[in-house]
């Protein structure tokens, strides 16, 4: 496995090797995959499977560090482990992020437009994969030791208000980390090819966050809308400036546009039975 130092792959290992698998791990310290694959023949060791989470994950990385790491990077695990099932975390973030994601099946990726480097690089990277590995495309993961979703929303408070574009009053498919997780088991063993993974049912999306500030202590804070146009406008002007942006427009696209997608091909093929988000899932970070 890579990335098993991450909030997604730690938890996968963990999981792993819980069922009984001999997970060996590979942390960015024992492995930087941007070097290249694996000359040591102590480390090249027969993998039955490998699970590919290592990834960088920042939608404003330059353009060619999230290439170098997360294609090239890729790549050189492929080479690595040549006949492996290769299990390989991907995004929903492939799919156009201009427009609404309404239910979206597997075919609506890889699109022409991108909105952040992640987002581009992480689609060139399923080109580079073998044609019999499982891709898997989850969205909006979260849970216990969540490092992303939780700090960035309370990082946008701004006096006791979080602006979201339209209010975040859009239809969301989140995914809980242990739903991630079943899908990554069934994945080891499952048919190949590519799939969406999320809970159950779409969600309000600021519904949500209202729940996950009171459990954080924040129930004062009130969240407020503004327009997606004017948003995603004030993101453009944002990114032309020096440094980086506060806002950019994929996090407007991220918030402000419906999300969610179509698990008609994980639940036939692979047996995929994931649990519901209730309002209550802030419970779970």
């Amino acid at each position: 496995m890579t990335g098993t130092n991450g909030f997604v792959g730690g938890a996968v290992a963990r999981a792993l090797a819980a069922d009984g698998h001999d997970v060996d791990a590979y942390t960015r310290q024992r492995w930087d995959i941007t070097a290249g694959p694996l000359s040591d023949p102590a480390e090249t060791v027969k993998a039955d499977a490998v699970v590919h989470c290592a990834a960088l994950a920042d939608d404003w990385a330059p353009l060619d560090r999230a290439l170098r790491v997360n294609v090239e990077g890729t790549r050189n695990v492929v080479q690595s482990f040549p006949g492996a099932r290769f299990v390989h975390l991907s995004t929903s973030s492939v799919y156009d992020a201009f427009a609404p994601t309404i239910t979206a099946a597997e075919s609506a990726a890889p699109c022409t437009r991108y909105l952040s480097t992640y987002s581009r690089s992480k689609a060139e990277a399923e080109a580079v994969l073998p044609a019999d590995a499982v891709v898997l495309r989850p969205h909006a993961v979260y849970g216990s030791g969540d490092t992303t979703l939780l700090p960035r929303v309370l990082a946008g408070i701004r006096r006791r208000r979080l602006f979201l574009p339209d209010g975040a009053r859009v239809l969301h498919s989140l995914t809980h980390i242990d739903n991630l997780v079943q899908a990554v088991r069934l994945s080891l063993g499952g048919r190949p090819g590519v799939y969406n993974v999320a809970d159950e049912a779409p969600v309000l999306l600021s519904e949500v966050l209202t729940e996950l500030l009171a459990k954080q202590g924040r129930p004062d804070v009130v969240l407020r809308r503004i327009p997606y146009r004017t948003a995603f406008a004030a993101a453009t002007v944002a990114e032309k400036l020096p440094g980086r942006p506060r806002l950019t427009r994929y996090a407007v696209s991220q918030l402000g546009l419906e999300r969610t997608l179509d698990l008609t091909a994980i639940r036939t093929h692979l047996g995929y039975r994931p649990t519901a988000t209730s309002l209550s899932c802030a419970e779970h970070w």
